[in-house]
């Protein structure tokens, strides 16, 4: 964490989309955001965050099946450190781990 965010990335996700549904408004916090199929625009401050998201075939590892999710990550009018302080945030929302 803390490294500079690019204003354009990729991720692919281990979960299904109902999953990051779920997740999603907790990830965005107090931020003003709105959401179509496939899509998302979340406001930070005078600038936005465009999320696209598509399913991909599952990942399979002997006889498990991991869903996979493809989400894009562009951001507009966000300076950097925002961009840093927004995925912080999201990415400990996101962040999932066993033990």
């Amino acid at each position: 964490m803390g490294a500079d965010r690019p204003p354009v990335f990729e991720r692919e996700l281990g979960c299904t989309e109902a999953d990051w549904l779920r997740w999603l408004p907790a990830a965005i916090g107090a931020h003003e955001w709105r959401r179509q199929p496939g899509r998302a625009t979340v406001r930070i401050g005078e600038g936005e965050l465009h999320l696209r998201w598509r399913t991909g075939e599952p990942r399979t590892i002997a006889l498990v099946r991991l869903p996979r999710l493809h989400v894009s990550f562009r951001f507009e009018g966000v300076q950097a450190p925002a961009r840093r302080a927004f995925m912080e945030r999201f990415d400990l929302y996101l962040q999932r781990g066993g033990g």
